[in-house]
């Protein structure tokens, strides 16, 4: 399957996936051989893709047991890697620092190596973690939107760097912040929560191999552009700054760093709410691209009543997954044969999540 503008269209192409409004009433279903005579409609009702089979290519990409084996495996060390290097950091006088500029470089070359990265929806679970784990996913999710942006390799490896340095200055401070929200903590503890990204700056300000936007990521990675951010509550920030800001609020309401925890869906609903106040509009609209809503195994209340296990996720909707019906209204449990896409179904949708 690939994407197709509609001024490339020659008629005869097989629709991969549903042509659907911005109402999610479906224009075209899925199979349909597309007429030159529907380009004009199209755009009309401003639709400027589609996505068309390919051939000899399947239309949802396999990933392999031994690949996420090795992807898992790559993960734990890369962990293991950071942490090491961050735990042995000694104020202004630890050059094994530079050794994260390799780990960057892995978790981008991993993500460069990926097929459709810049189409994929990316899964991410529900869960906490520590410091190390957060820094890695930061870099992760920074790494793919900016590729999505079209940011150079250049400027992803700096933001790779300061994704994973961002917080070292939570190592310089007692304050317990695990699954608290800010307000939720001591005024005391709250001020001296927030010189984090100060204490982190000063330690690493003067280190010459160190990509002046990646120093900027450490320090002003918790400003927002409505000013209400911390440390300076500046409200000019650097575009790669921006970047890191979406990604890391968003892991570090999912992980309980700094927050309390809570549910994916929850999070994208803070993110869309305080888009053009606290964060950029264009980022916060690729990173929605592109992150599933509804990660799979997520158990959900459908406005039908009945309860759905996500199976799946469709290209450039993941507000709207495929799901297998487990209950139904009344509470009979169902064989799992059910299997419902949101996509076909304009009156569904998602009501609450169960887990």
């Amino acid at each position: 399957m690939r994407r197709c503008s509609i001024d490339k269209i020659k008629g005869g192409e097989i629709l991969a996936e549903p042509v659907m409004t911005d109402r999610y009433q479906i224009l075209l279903a899925e199979g349909v051989a597309l007429q030159k005579e529907y380009i004009e409609k199209f755009k009309e009702l401003g639709i400027t893709e589609v996505c068309i089979r390919e051939e000899e290519k399947t239309t949802e990409t396999e990933v392999t047991e031994e690949v996420m084996a090795a992807r898992t495996e790559l993960q734990n060390k890369l962990k293991d890697q950071v942490k090491n290097v961050l735990e042995r950091h000694i104020y202004q006088e630890n050059k094994e620092l530079q050794k994260l500029g390799d780990a960057a470089e892995a978790i981008i070359d991993e993500i460069l190596q990926e097929e459709n990265v810049v189409e994929e929806i990316i899964e991410i679970k529900d869960r906490s973690a520590d410091l190390y784990e957060h820094a890695i996913r930061c870099c992760a999710l920074s790494a793919v939107i900016g590729l999505r942006l079209g940011y150079s390799q250049e400027s992803l490896h700096a933001i790779g760097v300061g994704c994973l340095l961002h917080d070292i200055g939570l190592r310089f401070i007692s304050v317990n912040y695990e699954n608290l929200d800010l307000d939720e903590m001591p005024e005391n503890q709250k001020q001296e929560y927030k010189k984090h990204s100060v204490y982190g700056y000063s330690s690493l300000e003067k280190e010459t191999w160190l990509d002046e936007i990646s120093k900027k990521i450490i320090l002003f990675h918790h400003e927002s552009a409505d000013g209400t951010g911390y440390p300076f509550h500046s409200k000019v920030i650097p575009k790669e700054v921006a970047l890191v800001t979406v990604c890391d609020t968003f892991d570090e309401m999912v992980s309980g760093i700094g927050y309390r925890r809570k549910k994916i869906y929850k999070v994208i609903e803070y993110l869309k709410t305080f888009k053009k106040i606290k964060f950029n509009d264009r980022i916060v609209d690729e990173f929605l691209k592109a992150v599933a809503f509804y990660p799979v195994g997520s158990q959900i209340i459908l406005n039908t009543g009945e309860v759905g296990e996500v199976i799946g996720q469709n290209r450039g909707f993941p507000e709207r997954p495929k799901l297998r019906v487990i209950s139904t209204k009344d509470g009979t449990n169902m064989d799992g044969t059910y299997v419902l896409n949101l996509l076909e179904k304009n009156s569904v949708f998602i009501e609450d999540v169960i887990n």
